[in-house]
């Protein structure tokens, strides 16, 4: 028996397990916490945002890239229960700098037997990094991290997921998911599945330590037999206590073959000879990367946020900022955050970037950035 019959045997067992225990209506896997326990409940949120980038000026005298007025994501969706423990969600994407019009998520979930077990079918976010899975309304910092980006994506997947939480004060929550792998609102044109996973504990109040897994097989075998794949592996930690929240997370893993670029999206050609009997084999790509931020709300609803990441794509390509490149990047990302009220944010971040070539030694471009955005969540 193959490696992925054992995965999905293993994944239905689970299912026929835990079928037997409960859920609630939390709709983790969306943009929004709670499901309204009765009715329906419209939702969404703007980003208008300003990008300035200090890229310098070409030959001619023109800006290297040019500042611009944007919309980073401009979302409305409708959520709700329906009798009995049956609730459903869906959300839009209208920017077109995001990729819209296009549908985000839109997924029906049976919750029977109360927060211990809950079940959805649909499109939504893949169970696998912590900042991945932080709503881009509460994020800390206007970007999510570089290494979450190339190594999580495709963000949203078709699939099931199972997901829970267990203990009195939810000191563990769990999900489970098995998605087609093909990234979002794309038909299965594969014939293996992708599995991700991901587990949280909160020992005490102020911490929670977090694992995930996201991995499978892609595409077709080739005539030798060999077939693209990836791995995924994933540590987190958040600690918060007071006005201060610490958070950290490292992702690392493997792609194999010709998905080596853009986090599974295809790109670098990855095929080689190798051996004494000049058998074919695919490449490996070993592709690593953290985050850490600190930051510290003060008493006039202002935060400070300072944020270190650093992204190793082992030579492959990939794209930061709008441009193509292939080395390492470490990005300071210097943050305020002021809140007019529950419902308006506004976010001042300041990029500061170093990159580093394959000898190791520094070099700087000219790639920093200035980023303002104004948020409104309804």
């Amino acid at each position: 028996m193959n490696k992925l019959k054992k995965t999905t045997h293993l994944f239905a067992a689970l299912l026929l397990m835990f079928s037997f225990i409960a859920a609630e209506n939390i709709q983790a896997q969306g943009c929004e916490t709670e499901t309204p326990t009765d009715g329906n409940k419209i939702m969404g949120y703007i980003q208008p945002q300003f990008n300035y980038y200090f890229f310098g000026n070409d030959a001619s005298g023109n800006p290297v890239k040019n500042s611009t007025f944007m919309f980073k994501r401009a979302r409305i969706g409708i959520m709700g229960s329906i009798p009995y423990n049956i609730s459903y969600y869906v959300m839009a994407e209208l920017s077109p700098v995001a990729g819209g019009p296009q549908l985000l998520d839109a997924y029906i979930t049976y919750s029977p037997f109360g927060k211990y077990l809950r079940f959805s079918i649909g499109q939504f976010k893949s169970p696998y990094s912590l900042e991945l899975n932080t709503p881009c309304f509460a994020l800390h910092t206007i970007n999510r991290s570089t290494v979450v980006n190339q190594m999580a994506s495709p963000f949203r997947e078709m699939g099931l997921m199972v997901l829970g939480s267990l203990g009195k004060k939810d000191q563990i929550t769990y999900r489970l998911a098995l998605l087609n792998g093909t990234g979002i609102n794309a038909l299965d044109d594969n014939q293996n599945k992708t599995l991700a996973a991901n587990i949280r504990f909160a020992p005490v109040k102020w911490l929670k330590i977090g694992a995930s897994y996201k991995g499978g097989k892609v595409g077709l075998k080739q005539t030798t037999g060999e077939q693209d794949g990836f791995n995924r592996y994933g540590m987190d930690l958040t600690v918060e206590k007071g006005n201060l929240l610490v958070q950290g997370e490292y992702l690392f893993g493997t792609d194999k073959g010709t998905i080596a670029s853009d986090g599974g999206c295809g790109g670098k050609a990855a095929e080689v000879i190798t051996g004494t009997n000049a058998a074919y084999q695919l490449a490996e790509y070993k592709k690593n990367g953290f985050w850490a931020l600190a930051q510290y709300s003060t008493p006039w609803n202002l935060q400070a946020v300072v944020k270190y990441e650093t992204y190793n794509p082992d030579g492959t390509t990939y794209e930061y900022q709008g441009v193509l490149q292939s080395y390492p990047e470490n990005t300071t990302t210097l943050g305020l955050n002021y809140f007019i009220n529950d419902w308006t944010r506004i976010q001042v971040n300041y990029l500061y970037n170093a990159e580093r070539k394959t000898n190791n030694i520094i070099h700087e471009y000219k790639n920093d950035a200035l980023l303002i955005q104004v948020q409104v969540k309804f």
